[in-house]
């Protein structure tokens, strides 16, 4: 099969961890070698002078292509309106990529258009699909349907994109549901799990792993007393507010945040009004590398978010033998089926998320049984379903089956 995706969240020369779980899936496709992928990530740059500052002053000069991620993967520039142009990226980016898959589609034709994102991949990939004559296909995640599903002009061009898809995918059974609430068509919707690392992400000794990561320059984490890892980027939407407020009803708890983001002033004055600034780490941006001994070292990940698909780190945090504290939203409930796994919360509240932790320090389970919950995924398995899909779609075969 001669595949071309497009996915906005992809690794870069520039943010080589930019959506390293794309970049880890597609990786595993082109291992597999029965696609010939094609893979397109545009790179949104600001109109001057925007583009002359932090961070798209570095992003401009991006190459048209690398193979940062493995594999080459091409980089058009589309014009991006900062703040108030997201709704119609999609326009922009499909006449970014046109001219290059035009002519690629010349040289060796492609079977079928792929996005990895409902927005704005989706309704971008429609567009370069239905000009190249090809089907379509469409991946949502998360946040591409829950936030983008509640803007008119996002939601319109995602739906017009769900009719054109010959088949579409789901990272849960609970974010198909929401996909099928927009109004896009059930039979079309398949699910597919995410996949795991497990040469990367698995179990080392709680105490061994603190001990190697206190021991790392800018991390420190302590080594004594309950320790909370919250990983994520530093927004509103993730709930790390909500963390912080908890560790005044979990004395003696300390809490690591893994991450940056534009709530990081806002976190660090909270932190401080709250009297537990000394019991408060912010470690910044933690790459894949150190992530793992980061979710080692904790006793609990508390991942209060408003909204997510099936988080990435919710799997890799359970990989680790570390059990997870979440709300119950997306996937959570196909994740954590019993208390091995962690506890799901009623209420996005300080208090439900102190209760929970509490009842996990109480009775710890073991690493290893915290760990057989997701002993069921990995990036084969995700790259075979994706393979299985794809051929389904262009053979006509129904595409809903969970994955």
């Amino acid at each position: 099969m001669r595949i071309l995706s497009i996915a906005t969240l992809f690794p870069n020369p520039v943010k080589p961890s930019f959506g390293v779980f794309v970049g880890n899936q597609m990786r595993a496709i082109v291992a597999g070698g029965e696609v010939d992928l094609t893979m397109v990530s545009p790179i949104g740059i600001p109109p001057w002078p925007l583009s002359r500052r932090h961070p798209y002053d570095k992003l401009r000069h991006i190459p048209e292509s690398s193979s940062i991620a493995g594999f080459e993967v091409h980089y058009p520039k589309f014009t991006l309106i900062p703040k108030i142009g997201g709704d119609t990226n999609p326009g922009r980016i499909a006449r970014a990529v046109l001219p290059l898959v035009r002519r690629l589609h010349a040289e060796r034709p492609f079977d079928l258009v792929d996005a990895q994102f409902f927005f704005p991949d989706g309704p971008a990939a429609a567009l370069i699909a239905r000009e190249l004559g090809l089907p379509l296909t469409i991946k949502s995640r998360g946040a591409d349907i829950h936030y983008w599903g509640q803007r008119p002009v996002a939601l319109r061009q995602m739906q017009r994109a769900a009719q054109q898809a010959a088949g579409m995918l789901a990272v849960s059974e609970a974010l198909r549901s929401d996909m099928i609430a927009l109004g896009m068509p059930a039979e079309r919707i398949g699910v597919h799990y995410t996949g795991l690392d497990h040469e990367r992400f698995h179990p080392v000794a709680r105490g061994a792993a603190r001990a190697l990561v206190s021991a790392m320059p800018n991390l420190g984490i302590w080594s004594e007393g309950p320790l909370i890892v919250t990983p994520g980027s530093l927004i509103p939407r993730k709930g790390q507010r909500l963390v912080i407020e908890a560790l005044t009803h979990l004395p003696g708890a300390r809490l690591a945040l893994a991450g940056t983001g534009e709530d990081d002033k806002s976190l660090h004055a909270l932190a401080d009004w709250l009297g537990v600034a000394d019991r408060v780490q912010f470690l910044g941006l933690v790459g894949h590398d150190l992530l793992p001994h980061v979710l080692c070292a904790a006793d609990v990940l508390v991942l209060p978010s408003a909204s997510e698909g099936l988080a990435n780190v919710w799997v890799e945090g359970l990989a680790c033998g570390t059990p997870i504290v979440i709300p119950d939203i997306g996937g959570a409930r196909e994740v954590v089926k019993d208390e091995s796994a962690g506890r799901i919360i009623a209420e996005r509240t300080p208090e439900a998320i102190a209760d929970a932790v509490r009842d996990i320090l109480a009775d710890p389970p073991s690493q290893q049984d915290v760990s057989a919950n997701v002993s069921r995924f990995s990036w084969g398995v995700n790259a075979q379903n994706l393979v299985r899909f794809w051929r389904d779609v262009l053979s006509g075969e129904p595409v809903y089956a969970a994955a």
